[in-house]
Formats: structure tokens, C-alpha cells, sequence
């Protein structure tokens, strides 16, 4: 656990307890409840909520994840990101992919944002509940500095445009549209209403009948992209939000793409950077991920010598000494006693909530789950660090549920270990192919 004072089994709600364990079985990472498995991230806590607090008064920051695959960097980012839903934050996740997602156009990466935008009333894609919940404190705003009914639609209208001057110097159509949006609902136009707002949320190929409507032209491009990032945080923190956790996940997948067009992500990522430190997007707390590959090679970061300064930090102390507050986070990943550990929380979670609580804490005792750890850890060549996915889905699936059902099962008489192709992830089974060869005796 990760918390000074871990919450107790008993006292999680079944259906938090329920939502995790059912992803675990499915060997997924959770979308909530992570604070209940979160082993050993601790020593970030104290940093990291520092920064959300202060994202949350108006600053801004960027923050580099690094670990290797299966290290647990979607799981942190996600944890991360549920302790900035419980401040207040808007949260989105975006996965960078060459062919979906490119990170050198960033208006790829904002209708990524506005699709999986979530806060904790909504899930994605929140932002027409956001949108609407703008305007409303808008008129709540205007009703409460005298405007009459008569005078409610104008005085909406004066304070839109002053709340959004700054963002109007850089992207004017994002103040438009949202004064399209508005006009469409007020009109009646529910169809119109909603491409403008698909419109707004970066999406492509919208009806140009629509965008006449409300007075915008084209779609959104590169640079109109980080305007309306702007124009978003404006509405989020207007709208009751405290700030936006943004995550860009996935990050070393550049190392693949044409030289050109890693050239141009590395550079977009360094501009991206330079905004965040400059102050232009007050409210975002912005993290990507990658591997040390990423960040150490000549294919990666290193490839462009000013976003490598950005992001520089020393990792030649001992891990126990990284600090939290630096730009670049190196998460350890998994050994074997955390690994144990994770076990043992997930044993006492599922104990909770099960038909045979007592049967399950007997026959799935710690030796027991160290065993099954192990096991797992040697099917992947001792590579404990990918081992987690794998082995709570085992854990789960095959040990805990059968335990749970059947009175006569004993993991320790019954279940072998086994693990079948189809159900490794790429990293998993290419782990496990270079463990067989390694096992392989060769005359020489």
C-alpha cells in the first residue's frame, strides 16, 4: 500500500472492490480504486500532491515518467491521475501512436484530450458537461452582478468575451464557436449545437453548413491546437474544476515513426514544454511516459539537444535517493518482495468481499502467494518487473475465484502454473521467448 494509513479491506465499498478485482481478472490495470493496490509510491506522494496543489492555484506543470516496459507507468500515471480527480481535476489519458495519434500534430493530440476527458461526475468525454456547466456559472455570475432576465443573454455574452481575452488573441474561433454553441441551444438547433461543439473538441470534418452557423471557418491545425488547450482550462476553472491532469502515454512509440516525423514530435514535445514552463497554460499538469530508451538514445530524446537539456536529470545515485521533484521520475518497477506484497493486499481485498473469506485467507496464505509469485517470475525468466499483469491475473482468476467456490480446492494440490501464448501482451511473451532460449544448452 501506499499511503501512511492504508485503507482497510473491509472498509473499501464492494463496489470499488468489485470494479477492481474484475479488472485484475481480466488482467487489465484498473480505471479506479488504484490507491488500493498502489505498492510502494510512497516516496512520491508528498512531491506529487505538492504539485497538484499548486497546478490547482494557478501554476503549471511537466513532469517525465520513465521506466521500462511493464514497469507500471500507465498504472502510476493513472494513480496520479485519481488523485487529481479527488482535488478537483479534470483528468484525460492519450495514448501517442503513429497512425492515430501523432504526436508532431497537436490537433490530433487535443481531440485525443477532448474524447477522453473525464472529472469525477463524468466520464469521457465530459466536455460538453463541461461546456454547459460554464455557461451556467456564467449566468449565475451575471444574475449575481444585477443582470435582469431581459439582460441575461447579453450580459452572458460580455462576460464570455472577457473571460476569454487572452485565449482570443491566440485562437479567436474557440470564443466563437462556444458563442455558436450557445446561440444553436438558445434557438432550439440541438443538431447544430452539437457539431459546433464537435467542432470545438478538434474533430474533423464537420458540416460546413454548421460552421457557417457559428461563424468559424477550416479545422483546427497545429498551432490553433495549443490555443484552444488555453481555451479549455479557461472553461475547466471556470466551470469549478481545479486544473487538467493530461497524460501523453506511450511517448517512446517516436522512436519508430520516419525520422521527419520524429524530428517534428521531439520538437513539438519541446515546444509543449516551453509553453508549460512559460506560464501560458495555468491549470495543466501535464506528464508523458517512455522508456529509458527513449530518454538516454540517439532515436529519442537525445536526438534533439534543447528538449534533452529540458529534460536532463541525474539517475547515477542510488534509486532511494531520486528525487520526486525533478522533471524526469524513474519508477524502480517490481521485485520480488513487492511483488509478494501486491499479492497479499489483492488476497486481503478479494477476502473482503468473497463467499469464503476464511477459506480464501487460509489456503492463499502468504507462503502460498510468495510461491505463486515465483512461479510467475520464473515462467518470464525471473523478469519480475513485467511479472504484475500476469500474475494478479492468475492470482485472481485461477487461485482466489476457484478458492472461493469450490470447498474442496487446494491451490497447493490442484493448480499448476500455466501460461499460453494468447494470453501474454507482446512485452510479456517476448520476455518469455528470450527466457527459453536462454534455457537452451548449446555444444560449443
Amino acid at each position: 500500500m501506499s499511503s501512511a494509513q492504508p485503507l482497510r479491506p473491509a472498509a473499501v465499498s464492494a463496489a470499488r472492490r468489485r470494479a477492481v478485482i474484475d479488472a485484475l481478472r481480466r488482467g487489465a490495470v484498473p480505471e479506479t480504486g488504484l490507491d488500493l493496490l498502489a505498492t510502494g509510491l510512497d516516496r512520491f506522494e508528498a512531491a506529487l500532491d505538492d504539485e497538484l496543489h499548486a497546478v490547482a492555484s494557478g501554476a503549471s506543470v511537466f513532469k517525465a515518467v520513465r521506466g521500462e516496459y511493464g514497469s507500471g507507468k500507465t498504472f502510476f500515471t493513472r494513480w496520479l491521475g485519481e488523485r487529481a480527480k479527488r482535488l478537483g481535476f479534470a483528468v484525460a489519458e492519450v495514448q501517442i501512436s503513429e497512425t492515430e495519434t501523432p504526436l508532431h500534430k497537436l490537433e490530433t493530440v487535443y481531440r485525443r484530450l477532448t474524447e477522453r476527458l473525464s472529472t469525477a461526475s463524468f466520464p469521457p468525454s465530459a466536455l460538453r458537461p463541461v461546456v454547459d456547466a460554464w455557461f451556467y456559472a456564467l449566468e449565475e455570475d451575471a444574475l449575481a452582478a444585477g443582470a435582469s432576465e431581459d439582460e441575461l443573454a447579453a450580459a452572458v455574452e460580455k462576460l464570455l468575451l472577457a473571460r476569454l481575452t487572452e485565449v482570443s488573441r491566440h485562437a479567436p474561433s474557440f470564443a466563437t464557436a462556444l458563442r455558436g454553441y450557445r446561440s444553436a441551444l438558445a434557438e432550439g438547433d440541438e443538431a447544430t449545437a452539437a457539431v459546433v461543439l464537435a467542432w470545438l473538441g478538434g474533430q474533423p470534418h464537420v458540416a460546413a453548413a454548421a460552421r457557417r452557423s457559428a461563424g468559424v471557418r477550416g479545422n483546427l491545425d497545429h498551432f490553433g491546437a495549443l490555443g484552444f488547450l488555453q481555451g479549455l482550462l479557461t472553461v475547466l476553472r471556470d466551470s469549478g474544476h481545479r486544473g487538467l491532469f493530461m497524460v501523453l502515454d506511450e511517448v517512446e512509440t517516436l522512436q519508430r515513426v520516419r525520422s521527419d516525423a520524429r524530428d517534428k514530435a521531439l520538437n513539438a514535445l519541446r515546444q509543449l514544454i516551453d509553453e508549460v514552463h512559460s506560464g501560458r497554460f495555468p491549470g495543466l499538469y501535464l506528464v508523458i511516459t517512455g522508456t529509458p530508451a527513449f530518454y538516454d538514445g540517439q532515436q529519442g530524446v537525445q536526438r534533439l539537444a534543447p528538449l534533452a537539456q529540458r529534460l536532463a536529470t541525474d539517475f547515477t545515485t542510488d534509486p532511494r535517493f531520486d528525487n520526486p521533484r525533478a522533471v524526469q521520475l524513474r519508477l524502480p518497477g517490481f521485485g520480488q518482495e513487492s511483488l509478494v506484497d501486491l499479492g497479499v493486499t489483492i488476497r486481503d481485498l478479494y477476502a473482503a468481499g468473497a463467499d469464503a473469506p476464511d477459506r480464501v485467507t487460509a489456503l492463499a496464505d502468504d507462503a502460498y502467494i510468495a510461491e505463486l509469485a515465483h512461479a510467475v517470475g520464473g515462467t518470464l525468466g525471473g523478469k519480475v518487473g513485467v511479472a504484475p499483469r500476469l500474475f494478479l491475473k492468475k492470482l485472481v482468476g485461477d487461485v482466489l475465484d476457484r478458492i472461493d467456490q469450490f470447498e474442496d480446492f487446494d491451490p497447493r494440490k490442484h493448480y499448476r502454473l500455466t501460461v499460453t501464448d494468447n494470453e501474454l501482451t507482446d512485452i510479456e511473451r517476448n520476455v518469455m521467448a528470450a527466457a527459453s532460449a536462454d534455457d537452451i544448452e548449446l555444444d560449443v
